[in-house]
């Protein structure tokens, strides 16, 4: 799809007139047009209020909305309103309802209540989805679709078993096929009929919650089931649209900060017209933990532009302490988003609720119910410069020559137990090596393993614990032809049914990684090794930490770069390095300290010849988005201080203050951003960044 969707930089967020009087709509108007709101998404959980009944639809309420939304200059996102059923259609039709993992049918209430399997919400989800499609396909203010809202739940009903068994036919074949993957011979549970099949819950794998699991093989592929499952059920409401409307653009929003365990989004990417993401972090995340997830779902679509669909204005509700953001927060966060590819900033919510669990979150208007507070004036004073930023920005691109893995199915096998350690966490090791790049203002790719790997230089794997049918081939190919390869600790164990490759591990990596791993130990919270260089690499000498597990490493054919300092295995590799065709091959035996990570991985790019986009002290962040013969160079400042940004002398344009200047310095204050476009063939952002007098915050 073309990447340029939007005509600006979209503003607005949800929007739920229907909590409020009719006489207080004119008033939303007033107010969007005073913040620079140019989108609402509307009708996302207005299912019972549409339909009343089996046969009964009411659209009325929405025709007044859509229309008053045209009127003031406002997009709409369609939602499809079936992300939480009514209550009548539970009543009549107890099949829509999901069964917990430790058996219980779930009653009525809250949201994400439905089960994918429910014929009956198989069935009305997309005959709702087509209703509004008839309705509004003509409509001036649609712009786009948005599907459910946040979808993935877990369930456990008859229903979802007997699909299990018919997903599983089709995954297998044959029982024979199905029994040798999931390793049955093991405490004798061989299958001889599907219909032995059972889904692994509370009531057959104990009470773990799912991820503690005797037969790893038969949860890894629930998993898989259960994300087929509701990506089936996205489609049927996407194709309900696309039956009136064959252009239409649609989307559902991925929730979880982007890194929603349950769902495959790699998987799910190619059937949306557009990434959406929903970013709530913790008030004391730092950026790099938004950083990387703007980058995955950047990546997803391979380097797309994605929406960022849902944020908060101001405050949170549901965690055990709520702060406000800080003055400047909002708009900060925002250019972030902006600066790793969004081209939306939206808010749940535009008004805020008056009643039930989300009274309390904020929202564009509080509860006083005008213009004059600190947050609307944040958001006025934003939506005022995205209006002034207009279009130009639409469709740049982030270029990146280092690619991270990233796979979902590894990442649940990791941690589905069993192993030497319940501390090993995929996200935390995807963290540390991003941090290393972010750090360094190195711009990073998220990579799926089926991905083409030749436009990178660098690629790294953490705990690439599983290697999937021809991967370990196209990563020899890839360092082969003079490509930079990285991976960790507990990886090359198992394929894809996460059945440990036998003839001893790294697996199918071995001839890659020149090593051969005999043991692996792991050490306790706060025991820790160390990992000693025995050969400098930039500036990477002397002794460094490590811990949680270090493993006995055999050379066959890698050279050690560092080795372990103490323990029985003290003196065997630590670090490796294996030349391989024209590239070479990496291999850290242990958890690495922060700093030797940094120090390591700058040391491979320079190697690489792969520079940072702009010398940055720590608290700043720069990246560049391109776009044909121009370039958007972002420079963020996080930190405490004032930064001077020393430029080039190249012509450039301000973007934010929107004039052209060559030669001058840019001051960035705590909390600044500064945007500023340059022909393509000037420097890559053509600035050096020196430390000024402090300000504290």
């Amino acid at each position: 799809m073309n990447d340029k969707v939007f005509p600006k930089i979209l503003f607005g967020g949800d929007y739920n007139p229907e909590q409020f009087p009719k006489e207080v709509w004119d008033e939303d108007m007033r107010l969007f047009r005073l913040a620079g709101i140019d989108i609402a998404t509307v009708n996302v959980f207005s299912w019972a209020l549409n339909q009343p009944d089996e046969e009964t639809y009411r659209f009325e309420w929405l025709d007044e909305v859509m229309d008053k939304l045209h009127a003031g200059g406002v997009y709409a996102c369609m939602g499809t309103s079936t992300a939480a059923h009514p209550a009548w259609m539970a009543e009549k039709h107890p099949d829509i309802l999901s069964v917990t993992y430790d058996g219980k049918k779930r009653k009525f209430g809250r949201r994400h209540n439905s089960c994918p399997h429910s014929p009956t919400f198989r069935r009305f989800a997309p005959r709702m989805a087509a209703k509004l499609a008839e309705r509004y396909k003509g409509h001036p203010a649609l712009l786009l679709w948005h599907v459910n809202n946040e979808i993935g739940n877990r369930c456990y009903c008859d229903n979802c078993e007997k699909a299990f068994r018919e997903w599983l036919r089709r995954r297998y074949g044959t029982l024979e096929r199905l029994n040798e993957a999931w390793y049955t011979k093991f405490w004798g549970h061989t299958f001889y009929d599907w219909n032995e099949i059972v889904l692994p819950s509370g009531l057959s794998e104990g009470l773990g919650g799912g991820e503690q699991t005797a037969f790893q093989g038969i949860t890894l592929d629930y998993y898989r089931f259960n994300s087929d499952s509701w990506l089936e059920c996205y489609l049927l409401e996407r194709d309900a649209i696309r039956e009136s409307i064959p252009e239409a653009v649609v989307t559902t929003n991925f929730q979880g900060n982007g890194t929603y365990k349950p769902l495959d989004y790699f998987k799910w990417a190619p059937h949306l017209d557009i990434i959406a993401l929903d970013m709530y972090p913790e008030h004391d995340a730092k950026p790099s933990y938004m950083a990387l997830r703007y980058d995955l779902m950047r990546s997803l679509k391979g380097g797309a532009p994605f929406m960022l669909m849902e944020s908060t204005p101001s405050v949170l509700n549901w965690k055990p302490v709520n702060p406000a953001k800080r003055p400047g927060d909002m708009r900060l966060q925002s250019y972030q988003a902006i600066a790793r590819g969004a081209e939306s900033v939206m808010f749940f919510q535009l008004r805020r609720s008056l009643g039930a669990y989300e009274k309390f979150h904020g929202a564009v208007i509080d509860h006083a119910g005008h213009e004059h507070t600190r947050v609307f004036r944040e958001c006025a004073e934003l939506g005022n410069e995205l209006h002034k930023l207009g279009g130009g920005l639409i469709g740049s691109r982030i270029r990146s020559r280092v690619g991270i893995l990233f796979d979902w199915e590894n990442w649940w096998a990791v941690e589905f137990g069993g192993g030497p350690t319940s501390r090993l966490k995929y996200l935390d090791q995807m963290q540390k090596y991003y941090d290393a790049l972010y750090e360094r203002q190195i711009p990073v790719d998220f990579v799926h393993v089926h991905a083409d790997l030749r436009q990178y230089d660098l690629i790294i794997a953490p705990l690439l614990y599983m290697v999937k049918e021809g991967l370990a081939a196209k990563l020899e190919a890839f360092v082969r032809d003079g490509g930079t390869f990285v991976t960790t600790f507990y990886s090359g164990i198992v394929n894809e049914s996460d059945r440990v490759t036998p003839g001893g591990y790294p697996g199918e990596l071995r001839k890659l990684l020149g090593i051969w791993v005999e043991e692996v130990d792991a050490l306790h919270p706060g025991q820790m090794n160390t990992m000693v260089m025995v050969r400098q690499l930039g500036k990477l000498y002397g002794s460094y930490e490590c811990g949680l597990l270090c493993e006995v490493v055999h050379p066959e054919g890698a050279e050690a770069m560092a080795v372990f300092g103490s323990e029985y295995y003290k003196g065997l590799p630590a670090l490796t390095r294996h030349r391989y065709g024209s590239g070479e091959a990496w291999y850290a035996a242990a958890d690495p300290s922060p700093k030797l990570v940094r120090e390591w991985l700058a040391a491979l790019c320079v190697s690489k010849g792969i520079k940072p986009v702009c010398e940055a002290p720590p608290g700043v962040e720069v990246t560049v988005r391109e776009q044909e013969d121009e370039r958007f160079t972002f420079a963020l400042n996080f930190g405490h201080e004032t930064q001077r940004l020393q430029t080039d002398g190249a012509e450039r344009i301000e973007l934010l203050g929107g004039t052209g200047a060559a030669g001058t310095y840019i001051e960035l204050p705590p909390k600044g951003v500064s945007i500023w476009q340059t022909r393509k063939e000037a420097d890559p952002v053509g600035c050096k960044i020196e430390r000024t007098a402090s300000s504290t915050v």
